[in-house]
Protein backbone atom coordinates (compact mmCIF):
# COMPACT_ATOMS: atom_id res chain seq x y z
CA UNK A 1 0.00 0.00 0.00
CA UNK A 2 1.30 3.46 -0.89
CA UNK A 3 1.71 5.76 2.12
CA UNK A 4 -0.44 8.85 2.60
CA UNK A 5 1.61 11.96 3.25
CA UNK A 6 0.20 14.54 5.62
CA UNK A 7 0.73 17.93 3.94
CA UNK A 8 0.96 19.53 7.37
CA UNK A 9 4.11 17.51 7.99
CA UNK A 10 5.97 19.58 5.40
CA UNK A 11 7.53 21.82 7.98
CA UNK A 12 8.22 19.18 10.62
CA UNK A 13 11.73 18.31 11.74
CA UNK A 14 11.34 14.75 10.48
CA UNK A 15 10.30 15.17 6.86
CA UNK A 16 8.43 12.25 5.23
CA UNK A 17 10.15 10.39 2.42
CA UNK A 18 9.34 11.25 -1.18
CA UNK A 19 8.62 8.59 -3.75
CA UNK A 20 9.55 8.52 -7.40
CA UNK A 21 9.70 5.84 -10.07
CA UNK A 22 12.84 4.39 -8.49
CA UNK A 23 11.45 4.23 -4.94
CA UNK A 24 11.79 6.54 -1.92
CA UNK A 25 14.18 9.44 -2.03
CA UNK A 26 15.70 11.35 0.84
CA UNK A 27 13.52 14.18 2.04
CA UNK A 28 11.41 16.79 0.29
CA UNK A 29 13.02 18.56 -2.62
CA UNK A 30 11.52 21.82 -1.33
CA UNK A 31 14.14 21.58 1.39
CA UNK A 32 16.79 20.25 -0.99
CA UNK A 33 16.10 23.08 -3.45
CA UNK A 34 18.26 25.28 -1.25
CA UNK A 35 21.12 22.88 -2.08
CA UNK A 36 20.54 23.09 -5.84
CA UNK A 37 18.85 19.68 -6.02
CA UNK A 38 16.65 19.04 -9.08
CA UNK A 39 13.00 20.06 -8.73
CA UNK A 40 10.51 17.20 -8.34
CA UNK A 41 8.10 17.31 -11.30
CA UNK A 42 4.77 15.54 -11.66
CA UNK A 43 4.47 15.27 -15.45
CA UNK A 44 1.29 15.05 -17.51
CA UNK A 45 2.29 14.39 -21.10
CA UNK A 46 4.67 12.55 -23.37
CA UNK A 47 7.32 10.50 -21.56
CA UNK A 48 9.93 11.63 -24.08
CA UNK A 49 9.54 15.24 -22.95
CA UNK A 50 9.72 14.19 -19.29
CA UNK A 51 12.91 12.26 -20.00
CA UNK A 52 14.30 15.31 -21.77
CA UNK A 53 13.66 17.44 -18.68
CA UNK A 54 15.38 14.85 -16.49
CA UNK A 55 18.46 14.84 -18.72
CA UNK A 56 18.93 18.57 -18.09
CA UNK A 57 19.79 17.74 -14.49
CA UNK A 58 17.39 20.45 -13.26
CA UNK A 59 14.32 18.20 -12.90
CA UNK A 60 13.46 14.84 -11.40
CA UNK A 61 10.24 13.49 -12.92
CA UNK A 62 8.62 11.54 -10.09
CA UNK A 63 5.73 10.20 -12.20
CA UNK A 64 3.92 10.36 -15.54
CA UNK A 65 0.17 10.28 -15.00
CA UNK A 66 -3.03 11.20 -16.88
CA UNK A 67 -4.80 14.48 -15.99
CA UNK A 68 -7.66 12.76 -14.15
CA UNK A 69 -5.24 11.40 -11.52
CA UNK A 70 -3.28 14.59 -10.81
CA UNK A 71 -5.52 16.07 -8.08
CA UNK A 72 -5.77 12.77 -6.20
CA UNK A 73 -2.00 12.28 -6.47
CA UNK A 74 -1.34 15.72 -4.99
CA UNK A 75 -3.63 15.03 -2.05
CA UNK A 76 -2.43 11.53 -1.19
CA UNK A 77 1.15 11.05 -2.38
CA UNK A 78 4.49 12.75 -1.80
CA UNK A 79 4.28 16.32 -3.03
CA UNK A 80 6.05 17.49 -6.19
CA UNK A 81 7.48 20.97 -6.52
CA UNK A 82 6.01 21.45 -9.99
CA UNK A 83 3.04 20.05 -11.90
CA UNK A 84 3.81 20.11 -15.61
CA UNK A 85 0.81 20.01 -17.98
CA UNK A 86 1.48 19.27 -21.62
CA UNK A 87 -1.36 20.13 -24.05
CA UNK A 88 -3.32 21.83 -21.28
CA UNK A 89 -6.07 22.71 -23.76
CA UNK A 90 -7.00 19.02 -24.04
CA UNK A 91 -7.83 18.79 -20.32
CA UNK A 92 -11.53 19.24 -19.63
CA UNK A 93 -12.63 22.22 -17.53
CA UNK A 94 -13.69 20.20 -14.49
CA UNK A 95 -10.41 18.27 -14.33
CA UNK A 96 -8.25 21.37 -14.83
CA UNK A 97 -10.18 23.20 -12.12
CA UNK A 98 -9.63 20.28 -9.75
CA UNK A 99 -5.90 20.24 -10.55
CA UNK A 100 -5.63 23.97 -9.87
CA UNK A 101 -7.50 23.70 -6.57
CA UNK A 102 -5.18 20.90 -5.44
CA UNK A 103 -2.09 22.85 -6.56
CA UNK A 104 -3.20 25.85 -4.47
CA UNK A 105 -3.77 23.73 -1.37
CA UNK A 106 -0.49 21.86 -1.75
CA UNK A 107 1.45 24.98 -2.81
CA UNK A 108 2.82 23.47 -6.02
CA UNK A 109 4.06 25.47 -8.97
CA UNK A 110 2.50 24.92 -12.39
CA UNK A 111 3.87 24.81 -15.92
CA UNK A 112 1.20 24.91 -18.64
CA UNK A 113 1.93 24.18 -22.29
CA UNK A 114 -0.79 25.12 -24.75
CA UNK A 115 -1.36 26.60 -28.20
CA UNK A 116 -1.83 30.30 -28.95
CA UNK A 117 -5.37 29.69 -30.19
CA UNK A 118 -6.46 28.18 -26.86
CA UNK A 119 -4.31 30.35 -24.59
CA UNK A 120 -7.09 32.71 -23.51
CA UNK A 121 -9.44 29.90 -22.53
CA UNK A 122 -6.80 27.99 -20.56
CA UNK A 123 -5.36 31.11 -18.90
CA UNK A 124 -8.82 32.10 -17.65
CA UNK A 125 -9.19 28.73 -15.89
CA UNK A 126 -5.87 28.95 -14.02
CA UNK A 127 -6.14 31.19 -10.93
CA UNK A 128 -3.65 34.02 -10.69
CA UNK A 129 -2.69 32.84 -7.21
CA UNK A 130 -0.85 29.82 -8.66
CA UNK A 131 2.78 30.37 -9.62
CA UNK A 132 2.44 29.51 -13.29
CA UNK A 133 4.91 29.42 -16.16
CA UNK A 134 3.26 29.48 -19.60
CA UNK A 135 4.63 27.85 -22.74
CA UNK A 136 3.19 28.19 -26.24
CA UNK A 137 4.51 25.93 -29.01
CA UNK A 138 7.60 25.47 -26.85
CA UNK A 139 10.96 23.99 -27.77
CA UNK A 140 13.62 22.49 -25.52
CA UNK A 141 15.16 25.88 -24.71
CA UNK A 142 11.78 27.33 -23.71
CA UNK A 143 11.15 24.38 -21.39
CA UNK A 144 14.55 24.80 -19.75
CA UNK A 145 13.86 28.48 -19.04
CA UNK A 146 10.38 27.66 -17.69
CA UNK A 147 11.86 24.95 -15.48
CA UNK A 148 14.48 27.35 -14.12
CA UNK A 149 11.86 30.02 -13.44
CA UNK A 150 9.46 27.58 -11.76
CA UNK A 151 12.27 26.09 -9.66
CA UNK A 152 13.45 29.53 -8.63
CA UNK A 153 10.00 30.41 -7.30
CA UNK A 154 10.10 27.39 -4.97
CA UNK A 155 12.01 29.15 -2.22
CA UNK A 156 15.36 29.23 -4.00
CA UNK A 157 15.78 32.86 -3.00
CA UNK A 158 17.49 31.74 0.21
CA UNK A 159 20.34 30.16 -1.76
CA UNK A 160 21.59 31.27 -5.15
CA UNK A 161 21.29 28.52 -7.74
CA UNK A 162 23.90 27.62 -10.32
CA UNK A 163 24.31 30.32 -12.94
CA UNK A 164 23.34 29.01 -16.35
CA UNK A 165 21.91 30.50 -19.53
CA UNK A 166 18.30 30.05 -18.42
CA UNK A 167 18.86 31.87 -15.12
CA UNK A 168 20.79 34.62 -16.85
CA UNK A 169 17.86 35.18 -19.22
CA UNK A 170 15.46 35.44 -16.28
CA UNK A 171 17.73 37.90 -14.49
CA UNK A 172 18.03 40.06 -17.61
CA UNK A 173 14.26 40.03 -17.96
CA UNK A 174 13.73 41.16 -14.37
CA UNK A 175 16.42 43.83 -14.66
CA UNK A 176 14.76 45.23 -17.78
CA UNK A 177 11.34 45.34 -16.12
CA UNK A 178 12.88 47.04 -13.08
CA UNK A 179 14.36 49.68 -15.40
CA UNK A 180 11.00 50.23 -17.12
CA UNK A 181 9.24 50.50 -13.76
CA UNK A 182 11.73 53.15 -12.62
CA UNK A 183 11.36 55.15 -15.83
CA UNK A 184 7.58 55.04 -15.71
CA UNK A 185 7.71 56.00 -12.05
CA UNK A 186 9.80 59.05 -12.93
CA UNK A 187 7.42 59.99 -15.74
CA UNK A 188 4.41 59.79 -13.45
CA UNK A 189 6.14 61.89 -10.80
CA UNK A 190 6.25 59.04 -8.30
CA UNK A 191 9.15 57.18 -6.67
CA UNK A 192 7.51 53.88 -7.49
CA UNK A 193 4.45 52.43 -9.17
CA UNK A 194 1.45 51.32 -7.17
CA UNK A 195 1.44 47.57 -6.79
CA UNK A 196 5.18 47.25 -7.44
CA UNK A 197 6.73 44.54 -5.25
CA UNK A 198 9.82 45.37 -3.18
CA UNK A 199 12.20 43.81 -5.74
CA UNK A 200 11.22 46.55 -8.20
CA UNK A 201 10.29 49.49 -5.96
CA UNK A 202 12.76 52.00 -4.53
CA UNK A 203 13.50 51.86 -0.82
CA UNK A 204 11.04 53.85 1.21
CA UNK A 205 8.46 53.74 -1.58
CA UNK A 206 4.85 53.01 -0.86
CA UNK A 207 4.21 49.57 -2.30
CA UNK A 208 1.26 47.26 -2.27
CA UNK A 209 1.16 43.78 -0.79
CA UNK A 210 3.57 41.74 -2.96
CA UNK A 211 1.89 38.54 -1.89
CA UNK A 212 -1.55 39.64 -3.07
CA UNK A 213 -2.76 39.50 -6.60
CA UNK A 214 -3.39 42.91 -8.09
CA UNK A 215 -6.62 43.15 -10.01
CA UNK A 216 -8.29 46.17 -11.55
CA UNK A 217 -11.99 46.98 -11.34
CA UNK A 218 -14.25 45.85 -14.15
CA UNK A 219 -14.19 48.41 -16.94
CA UNK A 220 -16.99 49.52 -19.21
CA UNK A 221 -15.62 49.13 -22.72
CA UNK A 222 -18.75 50.39 -24.47
CA UNK A 223 -18.06 53.58 -26.42
CA UNK A 224 -20.74 56.23 -26.89
CA UNK A 225 -21.78 57.84 -30.21
CA UNK A 226 -18.97 59.98 -31.58
CA UNK A 227 -21.25 62.96 -32.16
CA UNK A 228 -21.74 63.18 -28.38
CA UNK A 229 -18.15 62.51 -27.35
CA UNK A 230 -16.72 65.06 -24.95
CA UNK A 231 -13.50 66.83 -25.84
CA UNK A 232 -11.44 64.43 -23.71
CA UNK A 233 -12.71 61.43 -25.69
CA UNK A 234 -11.75 63.18 -28.93
CA UNK A 235 -8.25 63.78 -27.61
CA UNK A 236 -8.01 60.13 -26.54
CA UNK A 237 -9.14 58.99 -29.97
CA UNK A 238 -6.52 61.12 -31.73
CA UNK A 239 -3.78 59.97 -29.39
CA UNK A 240 -4.79 56.32 -29.85
CA UNK A 241 -4.39 56.79 -33.59
CA UNK A 242 -0.91 58.23 -33.03
CA UNK A 243 0.07 55.27 -30.85
CA UNK A 244 -1.25 52.78 -33.41
CA UNK A 245 0.73 54.60 -36.10
CA UNK A 246 3.85 54.31 -33.95
CA UNK A 247 3.26 50.56 -33.60
CA UNK A 248 2.82 50.18 -37.37
CA UNK A 249 6.06 52.05 -37.96
CA UNK A 250 7.84 49.70 -35.56
CA UNK A 251 6.51 46.69 -37.47
CA UNK A 252 7.54 48.24 -40.81
CA UNK A 253 11.19 48.15 -39.72
CA UNK A 254 10.98 44.36 -39.79
CA UNK A 255 10.52 44.48 -43.56
CA UNK A 256 13.98 45.97 -43.95
CA UNK A 257 15.93 44.76 -40.89
CA UNK A 258 15.96 41.54 -38.83
CA UNK A 259 13.08 41.64 -36.34
CA UNK A 260 15.22 40.64 -33.35
CA UNK A 261 17.53 43.61 -33.98
CA UNK A 262 14.90 45.94 -32.49
CA UNK A 263 12.99 43.51 -30.26
CA UNK A 264 11.43 45.50 -27.41
CA UNK A 265 8.39 43.51 -26.28
CA UNK A 266 7.83 45.46 -23.06
CA UNK A 267 7.48 48.77 -24.90
CA UNK A 268 5.35 47.25 -27.66
CA UNK A 269 2.96 45.80 -25.08
CA UNK A 270 2.81 49.05 -23.13
CA UNK A 271 1.93 50.93 -26.32
CA UNK A 272 -0.70 48.39 -27.33
CA UNK A 273 -2.36 48.45 -23.91
CA UNK A 274 -2.25 52.24 -23.79
CA UNK A 275 -3.91 52.57 -27.20
CA UNK A 276 -6.54 49.98 -26.25
CA UNK A 277 -7.28 51.84 -22.99
CA UNK A 278 -7.78 55.07 -24.93
CA UNK A 279 -10.05 53.24 -27.38
CA UNK A 280 -11.90 51.56 -24.49
CA UNK A 281 -11.15 48.17 -26.00
CA UNK A 282 -10.23 45.05 -24.00
CA UNK A 283 -6.99 43.19 -24.74
CA UNK A 284 -6.83 39.42 -24.41
CA UNK A 285 -3.69 37.56 -23.42
CA UNK A 286 -3.23 36.10 -26.90
CA UNK A 287 -3.74 39.49 -28.55
CA UNK A 288 -1.08 41.04 -26.32
CA UNK A 289 1.31 38.21 -27.20
CA UNK A 290 0.85 39.06 -30.88
CA UNK A 291 1.40 42.76 -30.21
CA UNK A 292 4.71 41.97 -28.49
CA UNK A 293 6.15 40.83 -31.84
CA UNK A 294 8.20 38.07 -30.19
CA UNK A 295 7.53 34.33 -29.76
CA UNK A 296 4.43 33.75 -27.64
CA UNK A 297 6.32 32.01 -24.84
CA UNK A 298 8.68 34.98 -24.55
CA UNK A 299 5.73 37.39 -24.55
CA UNK A 300 3.99 35.41 -21.80
CA UNK A 301 7.11 35.59 -19.67
CA UNK A 302 7.17 39.36 -20.16
CA UNK A 303 3.47 39.63 -19.26
CA UNK A 304 4.04 37.67 -16.06
CA UNK A 305 7.04 39.76 -15.06
CA UNK A 306 5.33 43.06 -15.90
CA UNK A 307 2.30 41.95 -13.88
CA UNK A 308 4.50 41.03 -10.92
CA UNK A 309 6.11 44.46 -11.23
CA UNK A 310 2.71 46.15 -10.94
CA UNK A 311 2.68 47.53 -14.51
CA UNK A 312 -0.02 45.21 -15.89
CA UNK A 313 -3.26 44.04 -14.29
CA UNK A 314 -5.49 41.03 -14.81
CA UNK A 315 -9.06 42.06 -15.62
CA UNK A 316 -12.05 39.74 -15.61
CA UNK A 317 -14.26 39.72 -18.69
CA UNK A 318 -17.63 40.90 -17.28
CA UNK A 319 -19.48 39.01 -20.01
CA UNK A 320 -17.53 35.74 -20.10
CA UNK A 321 -16.01 34.19 -17.01
CA UNK A 322 -13.90 31.89 -19.19
CA UNK A 323 -11.72 34.77 -20.38
CA UNK A 324 -9.44 37.37 -18.83
CA UNK A 325 -8.03 40.61 -20.16
CA UNK A 326 -4.74 42.38 -19.49
CA UNK A 327 -4.83 46.08 -18.67
CA UNK A 328 -2.48 48.86 -17.61
CA UNK A 329 -2.05 49.79 -13.98
CA UNK A 330 -3.18 53.35 -13.29
CA UNK A 331 0.35 54.57 -12.56
CA UNK A 332 1.62 53.08 -15.84
CA UNK A 333 -1.28 54.66 -17.74
CA UNK A 334 -0.58 58.06 -16.16
CA UNK A 335 3.13 57.78 -16.97
CA UNK A 336 2.41 56.99 -20.62
CA UNK A 337 -0.06 59.87 -20.78
CA UNK A 338 2.63 62.24 -19.51
CA UNK A 339 5.10 60.79 -22.00
CA UNK A 340 2.84 61.46 -24.98
CA UNK A 341 1.88 64.89 -23.66
CA UNK A 342 5.60 65.70 -23.60
CA UNK A 343 5.96 64.44 -27.19
CA UNK A 344 3.09 66.66 -28.32
CA UNK A 345 4.57 69.82 -26.81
Amino acid sequence: MEPVIDPNARGSALAPPRFDQNGPSAGPSRWAAANDAPAAVLFVGARAIGAELTRTGRARVIDHIPPARVAAHLRTMALPDIVWLMDAETIDIETLTEICDAAIVMECGLVCETSLGTLDRVAAMVPASIRTEWLVDADAADRLVALAAASRSQGAAVHDVARDEAMERIDRLQDEVARIARLLGDLSGQRGLAGTPPAFAPQGGDVGDPGGQVRSPVRDYAAGPRSFEPEERTVHRQRAKAVRRMLRQRRMREQYFPADLFADPAWDMLLDLYAARLERQPVSVSSLCIAAAVPATTALRWIKTMTDAGLFLREADPHDGRRIFIGLAEAAFDALARYFEALEE
